[in-house]
Formats: C-alpha cells, sequence, structure tokens
C-alpha cells in the first residue's frame, strides 16, 4: 500500500494547507508507510518560483507537476493555473496509483476531489477526501464571479466525488453537518480538526519575549492578528475598535501576516489617522512560539455567511501559545462553541466595535483572568488538538481504508 496526497501546495511553502499537509505527510513517512505527494511547482505567494520536478523530502517523495503560473492575478489566470494542475496531477496520479493503494485528496485546487476520483476509480484504488473548505459554497459567500449560473451544477459534481470515496475528513461539526445536509451520508464522514505542533509551539512570558522588546511593545497591551487577511474574515469592526481605543495609551493592535485585504487595511489605518496599528509580515514557522506570544489576546474574525464552510486554522497555533481568543463572527459557529466549553476566549457580533472594544479593555483591566483564560487554552489545546491526537485519527482512518481494500 502507498499513500498518494494530491494538493496544489507542499513543503517548503508556507500556506496553512501546505503546513498541514506537510505534518501529516512527513508523520506517516516516520511510520515506515510508502508516502507520495503530487504537487506543483509553485509556492502560494510566488507564482513565478519553481521548485524541482522530483524530490525526497523527509522520506516522502515529491512529485511537481507541470502548470500554468498566473497566480491570483485575474480570475482566469487562476482558472487556467486550475485546470493545467488537474490534467498533469490526473497523469501524474494515473502512472503512480495502483490498486489497493489510498489517495488523499486535499481542497485545493476546488474540484480536485473530481479528479482524484475518475483516477482512484479506474485503477481501484481508496479516495479519501480532506475538506478544508466547501466549494462552491465558499465562491458564491465571497461573491467570487465567474461561477453565476454554474453553482448547482459544480456542487453535483462535488458531490458525486465526495459520494464515491471511502471516507470524507472534514475539519469541524458544522462542515460535517452542510455535507450530509448535501446528501453525504453520515458514516462517510469524520471530524479530524486541524492542528498545531505542542512542541514546536510554547507560551513564552511577556518579559522573555524578544520579538516584544524588538517591536518596541514592552509595557503595552497587545490585541493581536495573525495569519491571513484575506477576503474571508472581516476587519471593520476591528479597525472601529481600534479608532474607539485610540486614545488608551497602553493598547496597541498587532497585524502580522498578509492578504488580499491587507493593504486595504493598512490604507484605512492611515486615513483615520490610527497609530495604535502596527502591521508586521508573516514570521518564519520556528518564530511561531515568539510571534504567538506577542499579544495578549489575539483576534479571529471570520464572514459569517462562511461559517460551516471555513474553520479558522489559525486558532490551534494561538491555543498552543496560551493566549486567550476573541472572536468576531456567528456566536454559533464552530470556534466560538470551543471558546465557551473551555473559557479560553468569547465572541463578539460583527459590527459591535463597541462591544469588542469593551472586551478588550476587561481584559486590559483584568490581567490575571487574561492569564487564566490563555493557561485554559494551552490545556484545551493539550487535550484536544495538539497534532498527536489528529496523527492518530489518521494512521486509523487509513488502517481501516487499507485493511477494507484487503478485503476487496
Amino acid at each position: 500500500m502507498k499513500i498518494i496526497f494530491l494538493n496544489r501546495y507542499f513543503y517548503p511553502d508556507h500556506s496553512a494547507t501546505s503546513q498541514l499537509l506537510s505534518d501529516l505527510a512527513f508523520h506517516m513517512a516516520k511510520t515506515g508507510t510508502p508516502v507520495y505527494v503530487i504537487t506543483s511547482r509553485q509556492t502560494y505567494d510566488d507564482p513565478d518560483s519553481l521548485l524541482p520536478g522530483k524530490d525526497s523530502v523527509q522520506g516522502v517523495g515529491v512529485i511537481r507537476v507541470w502548470t500554468t503560473r498566473f497566480g491570483r492575478r485575474s480570475l482566469p489566470g487562476r482558472t487556467l493555473d486550475y485546470l493545467t494542475f488537474y490534467l498533469s496531477a490526473a497523469c501524474s496520479l494515473f502512472v503512480l496509483l495502483t490498486h489497493r493503494d489510498i489517495v488523499v485528496a486535499k481542497t485545493d485546487p476546488p474540484l480536485i476531489s473530481v479528479v482524484a476520483a475518475i483516477v482512484a476509480k479506474i485503477r481501484g484504488a481508496r479516495l479519501i477526501n480532506w475538506t478544508q473548505d466547501l466549494f462552491p459554497e465558499v465562491a458564491g459567500a465571497l461573491g467570487v464571479g465567474g461561477i453565476n449560473g454554474l453553482e448547482g451544477l459544480l456542487r453535483s459534481v462535488r458531490n458525486w466525488s465526495l459520494r464515491t470515496a471511502s471516507k470524507n475528513v472534514v475539519i469541524g461539526d458544522g462542515m460535517a453537518n452542510k455535507l450530509t445536509e448535501e446528501g453525504i451520508q453520515p458514516g462517510a464522514i469524520q471530524v479530524i480538526h486541524n492542528w498545531a505542533d505542542g512542541r514546536a509551539i510554547q507560551p513564552v512570558d511577556r518579559e522573555k519575549n524578544d520579538l516584544r522588546r524588538e517591536w518596541r511593545l514592552e509595557g503595552m497591551f497587545v490585541v493581536g492578528y495573525s495569519g491571513n487577511i484575506g477576503r474571508a474574515h472581516e476587519f471593520d469592526t476591528i479597525l472601529d475598535a481600534a479608532e474607539q481605543l485610540r486614545s488608551a495609551k497602553n493598547i496597541v493592535f498587532l497585524f502580522i501576516g498578509g492578504g488580499a485585504q491587507r493593504n486595504r487595511i493598512e490604507e484605512e489605518a492611515r486615513r483615520r489617522g490610527l497609530g495604535n496599528i502596527m502591521f508586521k509580515p508573516y514570521q518564519p514557522r520556528e518564530q511561531l512560539s515568539l510571534s504567538l506570544s506577542v499579544p495578549d489576546v489575539h483576534l479571529i474574525s471570520l464572514q459569517p455567511a462562511l461559517e460551516g464552510l471555513i474553520v479558522p486554522s489559525k486558532f490551534y497555533g494561538i491555543a498552543a501559545a496560551g493566549r486567550p481568543t476573541i472572536y468576531v463572527g456567528d456566536r454559533e459557529g464552530e470556534i466560538p462553541k470551543i471558546l465557551r466549553e473551555t473559557g479560553s476566549g468569547c465572541t463578539v457580533s460583527v459590527g459591535d466595535s463597541a462591544e469588542l472594544g469593551n472586551r478588550i479593555l476587561d481584559m486590559f483591566r483584568n490581567n490575571n483572568e487574561t492569564l487564566s483564560m490563555g493557561l485554559r487554552a494551552r490545556l484545551a489545546f493539550d487535550q484536544h488538538f495538539d497534532q498527536r491526537h489528529a496523527f492518530t485519527a489518521w494512521e486509523l482512518l487509513l488502517q481501516q481504508a487499507n485493511a477494507s481494500s484487503l478485503n476487496t
């Protein structure tokens, strides 16, 4: 049995889907299982990059296929990138895949599960879909052009690929419910949360954090946002709260990362004269303990229309760093449920900047309770969201898929 992962990005790319895939592929290779990854030669932030076509990384065989390299600059170019990846990946998968192998298809690019399902069916292999978001629903919720009138057809094709799979792994209960509503049998769905590495990400005391000193944040109460500053996330509520708190001299808002909305947010902060907002680039993965421990509290935001379609994975790194979270979004969402159950944060509705400002002030004034929420976040992480829990679930799932193939 071989395990073949299929995703557009893989190590050394630093995007979220790449990091999760890299973690799992490297772990499975350590168990002695032959592991391959079919991916592109690009990185997420640099479509002009050209990684080696074939490689071996930590025991994983990497096959990087040819695609066009237009990147995210235009919808037609992005679509052509997708189509050429589908074609190249299908050819490589057809050659590599044999009877009783297992192919694990992630969700980048959209509908890659359809390509994987067709090839797996022809080759007599098992398919597991690893669903990080639901397309085309996400595109529809974000108002992405080019799919008007096609959403029903795309969902039908997507659902066919889900029905052919041995298992569909989703990353939250809300997503599982969405697939059930689409007619996917509950027995074909399994929730395995995304994760962070609790050994690599450890809480760092404020006084011992070199980045706080380097960024001149000693003595400040830091409200952080770390990760993708993209279209799926809501920032106007955060900007409004920062404006309301501009006179609070010891409170600063810190954005670490990049994405489609970063330029807009920087320009809006300048337009409003918000000197209490700082921006920093993505930090190296080996510095996550420091960068995630700079804030005293983290913000996570998600457009309510996307609840159940996406789960913000940044939460797991925040919890590993022992920091509380204020979630801006649907109060009944996936992350708010965890925050309530674990006492590691709170939720504010989109548009309620006054409540967000008050929550931040409460945490600033009640430092002991803020620290306690952070301790509870790390405890919940250790008990439920460390990567070892996910790896155990994946190992069992892959063993069951292999045993099932041996019986057919």
